[in-house]
């Protein structure tokens, strides 16, 4: 099973997704946004590349799904994804062509209001008018009209809330989350900070 966490930047896609695999025995986290990464430092700018967004690249595009397909296939855990996907045609060519291919793609939706979002990039110390910023609005209303999936109100849900919700819906196990305050808040931020490009 692949679960796929879609949201707007700043949703806590990737909070999700590692506390998911803290609480789901043998999973594992793969995160499409790395061979973009891996693109824009290995690779000379293509046209894709240069509009600023790796999705446009179809490179990337068919590594993902090929490299998930591959994963879903030879790996027995859950596979968890975080990564926003705006583009009806490029939601379709990774996770369209993989439910098509047999594989079992779980796909959420993590909704939060422009404020919110705005906040927790400024906490992630998105300074002035950023990119993610920006990427606000065509978020939102992608997810509102042409991008479906099981949608959850991160504006009013707590990171265990979103967590258990997920696990409940994917009918998965979730191990008991024994740590403290302290630890787990430690934990998220070191995810966190792993994270900020």
């Amino acid at each position: 099973m692949i679960i796929w966490i879609n949201g707007a930047f700043g949703a806590g896609k990737t909070t999700a997704a590692f506390e998911l695999q803290r609480r789901i025995h043998g999973s594992f986290v793969f995160d499409p946004e790395n061979i973009g990464y891996y693109f824009r430092k290995h690779l000379p700018l293509s046209e894709g590349a240069k509009s600023g967004d790796f999705q446009d690249i179809p490179l990337w595009r068919s590594m993902n799904y090929d490299m998930l397909r591959y994963a879903a296939r030879e790996f027995d855990g859950v596979i968890i994804a975080p990564m926003t996907v705006v583009n009806p045609q490029y939601f379709d060519e990774i996770i369209g062509k993989l439910r098509g291919d047999g594989v079992d793609v779980r796909h959420f939706i993590l909704c939060a209001s422009r404020e919110t979002l705005l906040k927790r990039l400024s906490r992630r110390l998105e300074r002035g008018d950023t990119w993610a910023k920006r990427q606000i609005d065509r978020c939102v209303t992608a997810f509102g009209t042409v991008i479906d999936g099981e949608k959850l109100n991160t504006d009013t849900m707590t990171v265990d809330e979103i967590v258990s919700a997920i696990g409940a819906r994917c009918a998965v196990e979730l191990t008991p989350d024994r740590r403290g305050k302290l630890r787990k808040w430690l934990d998220r931020m070191f995810v966190l900070a792993r994270h900020i490009r």
